[in-house]
């Protein structure tokens, strides 16, 4: 066989049956192979960042490795995005991508880019494979690269010529598996200060984040979380780490966090780090951030270690080898909290999450994404775009699991939510999925309708339309003196006809009392189907943390009218 069959071999191998892609000159001879090989379903993406975005959203969705592929030259450049956006958030793909002859190589031939050079930051390893007999090994280690530690992308660039060599149709190498990899990882725990620590604190404070569901942590991590019985609060990508209805659960912190989280933070007096990072976002200011607590960080990556904050104690490993040890030495000496939890527990009451009271007939971003949450049925997946939506999501809609909550995190791509969103789909076609836009959002990858309507991909769109990029609105009005600046989105197209011409049922709705048959009849929609929701312009997210301010000095929504409690940028000073 040529090594272009030689690569669906070893992808079927992998457990791969579903592929992101879309063809050109220098990956003709995978496409080739393809013809003849039914056991790899091949998704044709309008767009190569698309692609990207797809594997990523299969793989947060499965837990499984995502596949892209892509030609040379722009093919490769417009995966780079994507590619970024599963490295800032620990997603594991394998991304392979043609490129121009070996003899061509180096002389500016036509759609050659340097993709290893361009690449280097947004990958955890990247290959070039010149000799075709390498292949097949370099592809085995590239899936257990991507998959093991910390999960992140894995980039194959494959000459044109290479793809073409003959090689052993019988290779029979023995794989490394992500299991072998991470089995330094899985040795009996140095937990012995972890526990000091616990045992010490009178108020400590559970934070997770997505490495809980990269690791596929979940169940470890909730038995953890209930023999503790800490108080939680999680990131953005650790929203439903600690499933629905648990009490001592304060939401999300950092600059759009819950009240009550970020009062916990600044209260406690340890901060027991599960499968995070210190992330800006979450952080706000570090000097302000848990000023009074010390740090317990549990993580498999230790690169993440005083990195931003030094800490008392680390365990390094496997989440589902550590959270177990500490949960087994717990359960023989509980820790007496109890005073704390309750003050947290109130802090919850008056400060959790929720929805403020609509205003006339007009439909607030808040009021309609819990609206959505407590009639989409059981097991949704939700994939978001970025912006203010994305925000109300994270704030007031009920994740059952991790893996339910697809979300653009460390990169923050626009664009991200519908192409997520047919990953998942495919990764779990009988599931409800569906995505949660905004207008600006919707406009950078709609293309991808396309691509739903091809499939017969029951994914249910909404696209949250308030003629404005929200967000940076949002800052401007608090920030900048009110001055608005190339954010008015109020030429959008029809969004209704614009569905409709690629094949999917769509409707729109402007008025408060209409959400909840109109949520109802989007579920019940057997295919794929649309939903355009007008909502005020002038809505915000709150609460906000001002960007280089201490999590503790929030800004709540202020009287109707008034922004005279922000100061503006252009005064402000540092």
């Amino acid at each position: 066989m040529n090594a272009a069959q030689q690569i669906l071999q070893i992808l079927t191998g992998h457990g791969i049956d579903t592929v992101f892609g879309y063809p050109g000159g220098c990956i003709m001879p995978l496409y080739d192979a393809l013809v003849d090989d039914d056991r790899i379903r091949h998704v044709l993406c309008r767009h190569e960042q698309a692609c990207a975005l797809a594997a990523d959203g299969y793989a947060r969705a499965s837990g499984r490795v995502g596949v892209c592929i892509a030609t040379s030259g722009p093919g490769a450049t417009n995966l780079i995005t994507g590619v970024a956006n599963a490295h800032r958030d620990s997603v594991p793909l394998v991304v392979i991508t043609g490129q121009t002859p070996s003899a061509l190589m180096g002389t500016d031939a036509f759609q050659e880019v340097d993709v290893l050079g361009m690449t280097l930051d947004i990958v955890k390893h990247s290959y070039l494979v010149t000799d075709a007999s390498t292949l097949a090994a370099t592809l085995d280690e590239a899936f257990a690269l991507a998959a093991s530690g910390r999960p992140g992308p894995v980039w194959i660039d494959i000459p044109k010529d290479v793809q073409l060599a003959e090689v052993d149709a019988d290779y029979r190498a023995a794989s490394i598996s992500a299991a072998e990899y991470r089995s330094w990882a899985t040795a009996e725990p140095a937990i012995d200060s972890a526990l000091a620590l616990l045992r010490s604190a009178q108020r400590p404070l559970l934070y997770s984040g997505g490495g809980v569901s990269k690791a596929n942590a979940e169940a470890a991590f909730r038995e953890f979380a209930a023999v503790a019985a800490m108080p939680h609060v999680n990131t953005l990508n650790g929203i439903g780490n600690p499933g629905r209805d648990c009490p001592d659960h304060l939401g999300m912190l950092g600059m759009h966090g819950s009240r009550a989280a970020n009062l916990a933070v600044h209260d406690c007096d340890l901060l027991v780090v599960v499968g995070a990072r210190l992330d800006d976002r979450a952080t706000g200011r570090l000097g302000g951030f848990a000023p009074n607590a010390r740090l317990l960080h549990i993580d498999i990556d230790a690169a993440e270690f005083n990195k931003l904050r030094c800490a008392s104690a680390v365990v390094q490993g496997d989440l589902n080898a550590v959270l177990p040890a500490l949960t087994q030495a717990l359960r023989t000496a509980p820790l007496a909290i109890d005073a704390w939890r309750r003050q947290c527990r109130q802090w919850r009451a008056l400060h959790g999450f929720a929805v403020p009271p609509q205003a006339g007939h007009a439909i607030s971003g808040p009021a309609f994404v819990r609206a959505l949450s407590d009639q989409a049925p059981p097991g949704t997946t939700v994939a978001c775009d970025v912006g203010q939506h994305q925000m109300w999501v994270a704030q007031y809609f009920d994740f059952c699991a991790p893996r339910c909550h697809l979300s653009s995190g460390g990169l923050g791509t626009m664009g991200y939510g519908l192409p997520a969103a047919i990953g998942a789909q495919f990764a779990h076609p009988q599931r409800p999925v569906v995505n949660v836009a905004g207008d600006g959002s919707f406009l950078m990858n709609l293309q991808e309708l396309a691509t739903v309507g091809r499939y017969g991909l029951p994914v249910k769109i909404v696209v949250l339309d308030n003629a404005c990029l929200g967000m940076v609105r949002q800052q401007q009005e608090l920030f900048y003196d009110n001055r608005e600046s190339q954010i008015d989105l109020d030429d959008n197209p029809d969004f209704v006809m614009l569905a409709r011409a690629f094949g999917i049922a769509a409707e729109s709705i402007c008025r408060a009392a209409d959400m909840p048959a109109a949520i109802d009849r989007l579920f019940a929609h057997t295919g794929p189907c649309l939903l355009h929701v007008a909502v005020a312009r002038a809505g915000n997210v709150w609460p906000m943390v001002r960007a280089g301010s201490a999590n503790i000095d929030m800004i709540d929504a202020p009287p109707a009218g008034r922004h005279d409690h922000v100061t503006p940028i252009a005064t402000a000073g540092a």
